[in-house]
């Protein structure tokens, strides 16, 4: 259970970085910001860890959620219960950072290649070899980080959402797609207990932290 804690705190970390240094951040994610702090929105949350920045979790909701409750509730389901990885430990913590994607401009498009790599999410809506619908998505990072071009990322986000037989172009635009935005935010676990030791400090307590003591 003190993992959980954790979670919480880490990811509104991020958003409270946000919402009261804007000098550090672009005016946009600063509006951005202060507006989803009183309007339900979709959100994800993504957990990298090591140098090389692996994916360690991913999970988030279409669906548009109070900025708390929401933080809360995928920041601890990306972290604990992504089917892809074990659960986090404590030992890992120094190493982790997380990202929460606000997900905004949602547009459905009538050609799966109506969208730009690095600039746009996708989510992709499709009936597969069963005849069961299936849904499955890349934030707008994930092509561009992989380096793969619309059909690489069409195709492997098909693999994603378990379509097992061949890919072909006909199948492909059969697919319903939606494109949408999102504004992201990242903080390491280094900057979040220098975020916390400073305002320990400048709450006139005076002496360090121990950086688990919020586990407690």
């Amino acid at each position: 259970m003190q993992s959980l804690v954790l979670g919480d705190v880490y990811s509104v970390s991020v958003y409270l970085k946000i919402l009261y240094f804007p000098s550090s951040f672009p005016h946009q994610m600063l509006c951005v910001g202060i507006l989803v702090y009183f309007n339900p929105i979709p959100l994800f949350v993504t957990w990298k860890i090591g140098r090389d920045k692996r994916l360690r979790g991913c999970i988030g909701t279409f669906s548009a959620m109070n900025l708390h409750s929401g933080l809360r509730e995928y920041t601890l389901t990306s972290a604990l219960k992504d089917s892809r990885f074990p659960p986090m430990t404590r030992d890992e913590l120094p190493r982790l950072f997380c990202s929460v994607s606000l997900l905004t401009n949602f547009e459905d498009v009538c050609d799966y290649l109506d969208w730009e790599v690095g600039v746009h999410g996708i989510r992709i809506e499709f009936i597969n070899e069963k005849g069961s619908k299936r849904t499955a998505t890349y934030l707008p990072e994930v092509a561009k980080e992989q380096g793969w071009d619309h059909i690489q990322t069409i195709d492997s986000l098909l693999r994603k959402g378990g379509y097992k037989a061949p890919i072909t172009n006909e199948f492909r635009k059969t697919i319903k797609l939606t494109r949408y935005r999102s504004e992201k935010m990242t903080l390491s676990y280094a900057e979040y207990l220098a975020h916390r030791q400073h305002h320990h400090f400048q709450n006139g307590i005076g002496h360090p932290l121990p950086p688990y003591n919020h586990y407690s």
